[in-house]
Parts: structure tokens; sequence; C-alpha cells
């Protein structure tokens, strides 16, 4: 299969420049937090759902400074990073019972970053076998489940 529908993308992709800018300091500052898919809001960091998830569930914490590297990054912010980790481990746990978890960053294009000038830690919940055909042949991932429904979910964990 070579295309995929994915009629979520079209607000970003249609997007002018001038409004694009970085996803990650444009979606904390503009909009509500339902709107833009975050969970919580920590005092250095929040936690969003990827808009191209891997897995329902595939959450990022995003420090609020806009900033590339983890070697640059203070104290207080890693530290609550990996406190929101842990606690979206145990929430993607409580939700989604998953067999594991992928957690880590991807930092700079090279690394295969998306949006690389701007730190975040992915946390993918995991099945066996959640590549499936679709995703190997085909190269196209299959959700189960629609954003808004993995964002209700999720928000009751961290409420």
């Amino acid at each position: 299969m070579e295309h995929s529908w994915s009629p979520w993308r079209y607000k970003y992709v249609a997007s002018p420049d001038s409004e694009l800018g970085c996803v990650f300091c444009r979606v904390q500052q503009r909009g509500t937090d339902p709107e833009n898919l975050i969970v919580h809001r920590g005092q250095k960091d929040f936690i969003i759902l990827n808009l191209f998830p891997y897995t329902s569930g595939h959450l990022m914490i995003v420090p609020y400074q806009h900033i590339a590297s983890l070697a640059e990054t203070d104290l207080a912010t890693t530290a609550e990073m990996m406190e929101l980790a842990k606690r979206a481990q145990s929430a993607l746990e409580a939700e989604y019972h998953p067999e594991g978890f992928n957690i880590g960053m991807n930092l700079g294009r090279s690394a295969g970053a998306g949006v690389a000038d701007h730190l975040h830690l992915h946390v993918v919940p995991r099945w066996t076998g959640d590549a499936n055909f679709v995703s190997i042949v085909g190269e196209t991932r299959v959700l189960p489940e629609d954003l808004q429904t993995t964002y209700q979910k999720l928000k009751r964990q961290f409420s």
C-alpha cells in the first residue's frame, strides 16, 4: 500500500508557513489542552500525545523551554522529565496494559528526530506482535483508537 488516509494531518499540512514554527512551542501556548492533546502539565515539562503515534497511547514529554540539546538542558527539567516518564508509564499500564515500553529520544535529524530543534522524550507502549503485516509489508501503521479517545483515557489517569 503506497497511500494511507490521514485526514487529521490536513490542518497541519495546510497551515501557512508563517504559522508553523516549532510545533511544541506553538501547542503549549495556543488553544486548550484537549485541543492540543496535552494530557498533563508539570513545572518544567508537559505530556502530549504524539499526532503520528507508533501505537495507541504514544506519549511525549516535552520541556517548555525550546532547547535541542539534552546536554544543555538544566537538571530540574531533566529530573522532571524522568518523573513524568514514570507517571506516563504508570498511566499507560493502568489504561492499556502493554507488555513493554520503548522510552527514549531521537536527538537530531540524522537520529530520526521529526522535531529536531525541540527536545522531547517518547514513551511508547508495546505489545507482542504490534507490528503486524500491514506495518511491515505496507509500511503503514494501523491504530485501533482515535486520538481523542486516547486523550480522554489518559487524561483521567493524570487527574
